[in-house]
């Protein structure tokens, strides 16, 4: 299939692209533009709104969207998607494409286990502008020859060559990592008991904003305006371990999630989240979760499916 087979939005009953192909494209469709269909998409479908409302649906579940949202659905299922009823534009960025397996585990928080619907709102609006420059990166991407972009502009282009694909699905990537992680809230810290000290929750709140940094007791003293030894006294008291125990457990929290939801090495996890030695941190992450990084990664995603069963290729 060539861009030039694609000139127009598509329409009701359209097929969408055949498995295997990148397309990517722009439209700002008026009221009452939609597409139905019934078999579903053969690729997955990204999309993100940059102004107006659309609505889209898939089996059982609906999102409906403005600026700054993120939708996306897995192939093999009926949906939908259309200008909202009442609105009088809806401006978004689509993408067709088969979906890199790295990507699930970022996007499960936000549904899709029973109809694939994907719904990656609300998205900070300090990302926007970013995410918005990925998707333009991918449509520039998507028409490089290996010298130069394809002469011309047009709504929708499909890469063409292995560098092309490769370097849009780049882009994409960066997309959806960027949304996922902007949007998911983060994970609730234990509920802290009756009268915590509101220094102590300070420091709680600096570790689990950054686990990785380079914190230590007079780090975290300093900036609760305690002494070391009062801080590592109080934190202690109150939390029943102390503040380095904490600060291990709040990182090999975020290498689990590194883990699962990136392709970074066992060696760049753990720098990533403040360990100095590769085999310390596969010792202690051993025997926090009981197998080490590598095996842990294989094993979330092996546990990783697609709607009905269908593993991802």
């Amino acid at each position: 299939m060539r861009a030039d087979d694609l000139p127009a939005p598509a329409g009701p009953g359209d097929p969408s692209p055949p498995p295997g192909l990148v397309v990517v494209g722009h439209f700002d469709e008026g009221a009452g533009y939609g597409v139905n269909r019934p078999q579903g998409s053969d690729s997955w479908l990204f999309t993100w709104t940059t102004g107006g409302r659309g609505r889209l649906s898939q089996g059982g579940s609906e999102a409906r969207v403005g600026a700054g949202d993120l939708v996306v659905l897995a192939p093999g299922v009926p949906h939908t998607y259309t200008v909202e009823p009442g609105a009088a534009h809806w401006r978004f960025w689509w993408a067709h494409c088969q979906a890199r397996p790295s990507w699930t585990p970022w996007l499960r928080p936000y549904g899709g286990e029973d109809d694939g619907l994907y719904a990656v709102t609300p998205v900070p609006a300090a990302l926007h502008e970013r995410v918005e420059g990925a998707f333009r990166r991918m449509y520039a991407d998507a028409r490089w020859t290996g010298e130069g972009e394809l002469p011309g502009r047009s709504a929708i282009v499909v890469a063409h060559g292995t560098a092309a694909r490769e370097l849009a699905l780049c882009a994409l990537e960066e997309a959806v990592l960027l949304t996922t992680a902007g949007a998911r809230p983060p994970v609730p810290p234990p509920v802290p008991p009756p009268g915590l000290d509101d220094r102590v929750r300070r420091a709680q709140a600096i570790v689990a904003a950054d686990p990785g940094a380079p914190h230590t007791v007079d780090s975290l003293a300093a900036q609760v305006a305690l002494s070391p030894s009062r801080f590592a006294h109080l934190f202690a008291e109150q939390v029943g371990q102390s503040p380095m125990r904490a600060l291990r457990e709040a990182r090999l929290r975020h290498a689990a999630r590194l883990l699962e939801g990136t392709d970074l090495s066992v060696a760049r996890v753990a720098a990533a989240s403040g360990f100095a030695s590769p085999f310390h941190f596969t010792r202690v992450f051993r025997a926090r979760y009981g197998r080490p990084p590598g095996a842990y990664r294989d094993g979330m995603r092996a546990a990783i499916t697609l709607p009905k069963g269908t593993p991802i290729q």
